[in-house]
């Protein structure tokens, strides 16, 4: 399978080319949308995996002599998809007014698509299935506690130490063998838009007036098909970062590149840091330190995005500043 996007998938299977401009709008303000790999689930709306969790033993071998068998260890884990959906309304007379009400109504509709787009991105890193069912399973939940030599997601959560004000760093690696996010089988990217036309409409009030409905679903998921392409920087305490990274207080540097050294091997997909504006912020005013060679604004596609050691650093304010802190694994 060739690694594609919301947007690919779309333009391939969409040929009138309604759904792939609503996933353009979607992609544009969401970057975790143009990172993140899509793949069909495997098992209707959701996707089987199986997860190795401990490698074979190897042996050298001398002439006459045998070697042990030896078994890697796995176990199969079924991620399921979400279902999200939003309806967008608009006074008829309204949409009217300017002679193209096509394009006022997309215009309306960008509201209730920014409003989908913070939701999936809030359940990606805190969606819980045990809690709420209808969500998809995030990444907060599976990296939920710091341990070191567990030999599970414990290994991958760096504690920062923080105690209040708390947030989270992530590290994701996408690929077909890291890190994916899924469609239920069958669909154009778990996206569908279905005009409804004309409709009577109810104000605060109960009054009735003629208005455009729009119908908008996105249907996806996540897999973590190997836990250790996934890194969690947890209890930052917000208030400690600093403009120079020098001084003594937290240094979110040391961390990172703890982080990245963390991953078996960085090139095995497409690696991208996510953290939120307190975050980006307080790296980009580093970049003005003159120690610091990690921290990097590079042009890409005419915008300037933050580096990290060579790995783009997104700002989503899915990312709380009110985490609860991350405990030892007990």
């Amino acid at each position: 399978m060739s690694k594609v996007n919301i947007v690919d998938i779309t333009k391939r299977l969409d040929p009138n080319g309604k759904i792939a401009a609503i996933a353009e709008l979607l992609e544009q303000s969401n970057e975790i949308l143009t990172d993140m790999p899509l793949y069909e689930c495997n098992n209707g709306d959701g996707h089987k995996v199986t997860i190795r969790n401990e490698l074979p033993d190897v042996s050298w071998r001398m002439f006459n002599y045998g070697v042990k068998n030896s078994k890697s260890k796995t176990q199969q884990v079924t991620d399921t998809t979400g279902m999200l959906e939003a309806y967008a309304e608009v006074d008829k007379d309204l949409a009217e007014l300017n002679g193209n009400t096509k394009e006022f109504r997309l215009s309306e509709d960008r509201a209730f698509l920014e409003a989908m787009n913070q939701e999936f991105a809030r359940t990606l890193f805190y969606g819980n299935t045990n809690i709420k069912k209808s969500e998809f399973m995030g990444l907060a939940p599976r990296y939920n506690a710091y341990a070191t030599n567990s030999g599970t997601s414990a290994d991958h959560v760096i504690d920062c130490g923080g105690t209040t004000n708390l947030t989270s760093i992530y590290l994701v690696v996408w690929g077909q063998n890291t890190v994916f996010g899924l469609y239920p089988n069958g669909s154009k990217a778990g996206l569908t838009m279905n005009d409804k036309g004309q409709v009577t409409l109810e104000d605060a009030d109960g009054g009735k007036y003629e208005g455009y409905r729009s119908h908008y679903q996105l249907k996806t998921g996540l897999t973590v098909k190997d836990w250790r392409y996934v890194v969690r920087l947890a209890n930052i305490d917000v208030t400690a970062l600093k403009a120079d990274p020098t001084t003594g207080e937290l240094s979110l540097i040391d961390k990172i590149i703890d982080a990245i050294e963390l991953i078996p091997n960085i090139n095995l997909g497409k690696p991208v840091f996510y953290g939120n504006k307190k975050i980006t912020s307080a790296l980009r005013k580093q970049i003005k330190n003159a120690k610091n060679v990690t921290l990097s604004l590079e042009e890409v596609f005419g915008k300037k995005v933050l580096h990290v050691d060579g790995i783009p650093f997104r700002k989503t304010d899915a990312l709380l500043n009110t985490e609860s802190k991350v405990n030892a694994l007990a």
